[in-house]
């Protein structure tokens, strides 16, 4: 890709210079016309390509090209009234404005694709550095700095381009003043007709656009919304909350003695159970489990739950399901991680509990983890004594987790613990993929050594959109079968498991206008936890189905908190 971009740019230069000599060794009249005429002809499509291209990938289509911008009518009429110097500096201030919109669009399109909703201009380019980090796990540092550097400089070039063709387009038009004229009126009468009758050729696309206009100002109001949210959530965080009041003598009391686990299946969305190509095998695998631990003497009950994010970011589910607040931005956790909200693992640490996370994705220091979480241990990449390979982005397969898990904080005689595990296995890119081996033989890790070499790569997996899904599917059984087998091989009669999706999978796998729904499960061996939740009337089993109770992520604190203390 990189060689054929180069070859591209060569090929382009060269041609332009070809074209500059014949222009200039003068190749008679009539071909110096046919060059003016074909640089002014190609000026009118890059700019009606920057107005009227689509931000989303999936709205891209012929019949999105054919209207009549408004903005272009302008740029022109304000052309036909303005002296040469102040209607080039209109020219190149409205280039720049068209050339910015560009960049907009495509970091609008980039964040459709990954977590369904448009970029915003104040809180998510800290966004972007992450998703740089994902890429870089999936085809490696060299490339992803390569492709990085090529696609600044296409989009700077594109953007001088953009420049010059608002400079040339004016600087024609100006110079064929009365035939600019005629057009320039026949196309504002078209586009009037077609907005009063509101025609459009394509459904979403009226003919009279005004799609550049309304999309700056869709992304200066979010920007001013974006502003004016700290203090909102200001509010939210500040305000009195009942559940921190409780004394520690009446706090989770219908769960002491338990070792109460909170295991976040990564990218475990509702389409990994409902209604897509692949959601069959996925249920089959959730009722042989199912059964599995019922014959091991377990129960089970599930729901559903709106997350705050979708297809990436998954620390603001973390935090919307921990804090009990509606955290949906990254502007929102920093401002959250920035004040004292009691959290669960608050609330269980006051309670007497041992608290731990365990985030294999973490490869350095988490100080939130202890500032804000206020966590006893935390355990990441380096400090769980793995041995074995990386599986793309997942560190470590979700069994070595579970494992070191139950040997590092579940040791005969070990105090009641509460935990948040981070299951990545089925991260994005989801290849190349683990696969379960005997829990005596885990060890140091080192047993999975070949295995990456006997799964597919990320380049190989990405080429077709089929593989992707399938890919998905497969990271999703392995982790609930690694993740239910866990529970009986740990022999813990006093556990007590909470598994959940942090969000939907990237819309290579969940489509177009996907819900922002997950399930969530509790397992255990004690019927007395299910006595204290029967309120809530979730489904037996671990597949919850179409009627299945359905709760924002928020809700979920204090519904814990007031089904399981002494109020």
């Amino acid at each position: 890709m990189i060689a054929v971009a180069v070859a591209l740019l060569l090929l382009a230069e060269s041609f332009g210079r070809d074209v500059i000599w014949l222009y200039r060794a003068g190749a008679g009249q009539r071909a110096r016309r046919a060059v003016r005429i074909g640089i002014a002809a190609l000026a009118l499509v890059v700019l009606w390509f920057a107005v009227l291209a689509p931000d989303q990938l999936r709205q891209f289509s012929l019949g999105a090209f054919a209207r009549i911008p408004v903005e272009l009518l302008v740029l022109v009429a304000v052309a036909l009234v303005l002296p040469p110097r102040p209607r080039r500096t209109v020219a190149v201030i409205a280039g720049i404005l068209f050339g910015l919109l560009i960049v907009d669009k495509v970091l609008n399109a980039a964040f459709y694709e990954e977590v369904d909703r448009a970029f915003n201009p104040v809180g998510d380019w800290g966004s972007i550095g992450q998703a740089t980090g994902v890429v870089q796990d999936t085809i490696g540092r060299s490339l992803t700095y390569a492709v990085l550097g090529l696609a600044v400089i296409g989009l700077v070039l594109f953007i001088g381009a953009i420049t010059a063709a608002a400079m040339r387009l004016t600087a024609v038009a100006a110079r064929h003043r009365r035939g600019t004229v005629r057009g320039l009126a026949a196309l504002t009468a078209v586009w009037g007709l077609s907005a009063g009758l509101s025609l459009q050729l394509i459904p979403g696309s009226p003919v009279a656009s005004a799609s550049a206009t309304g999309l700056a100002v869709a992304q200066v109001r979010a920007g001013q919304a974006a502003l004016a949210d700290p203090r909102i959530f200001e509010q939210a965080t500040r305000s009195p909350d009942p559940e921190a009041a409780i004394p520690a003598s009446d706090l989770l009391t219908g769960l002491r003695g338990k070792d109460v686990i909170i295991a976040v299946v990564e990218s475990y969305g509702q389409v990994a159970v409902q209604g897509t190509s692949f959601s069959p095998g996925i249920d089959a695998v959730l009722r042989r489990q199912t059964g599995m631990l019922t014959s091991a003497g377990w129960s089970a009950r599930s729901a559903w739950l709106t997350s705050p994010t979708f297809g990436g970011i998954s620390w603001l589910a973390h935090s919307t399901l921990e804090s009990g607040l509606w955290v949906n931005t990254n502007q929102r956790y920093n401002e959250l991680l920035s004040s004292s909200r009691y959290t669960l693992s608050d609330a269980f640490k006051k309670a007497g509990w041992h608290t731990v996370a365990d985030d294999p994705s973490d490869t350095g220091a988490w100080p939130p983890g202890k500032t804000f979480y206020h966590y006893d241990d935390l355990f990441n990449r380096h400090n769980v004594g793995y041995q074995g390979p990386s599986f793309a982005y997942a560190t470590m397969p979700d069994q070595y987790v579970l494992s070191a898990f139950q040997r590092n904080e579940l040791a005969p005689g070990h105090k009641p613990v509460m935990a948040e595990i981070d299951l990545i296995s089925s991260h994005t890119p989801w290849a190349p993929l683990p696969h379960l081996v005997p829990w005596n033989k885990v060890g140091n890790g080192s047993i999975f050594d070949p295995q990456p070499a006997e799964s597919q790569y990320a380049a190989t997996v990405w080429r077709n959109p089929s593989t992707v899904r399938k890919y998905y599917a497969m990271s999703i059984k392995y982790t609930l079968r690694a993740l239910t087998q866990w529970v009986t091989e740990s022999h813990d009669p006093n556990l007590v498991l909470i598994m959940l999706g942090d969000h939907q999978p990237h819309t290579a796998v969940s489509g177009i206008g996907p819900s922002h729904e997950v399930p969530i499960s509790i397992i255990s061996r004690d019927p007395s936890v299910f006595r204290q939740i029967s309120s809530w009337h979730w489904q037996d089993g671990l597949q919850p189905g179409a009627g299945a109770p359905l709760k924002p992520m928020d809700a979920f604190r204090n519904e814990f908190l007031g089904a399981f203390s002494r109020h």
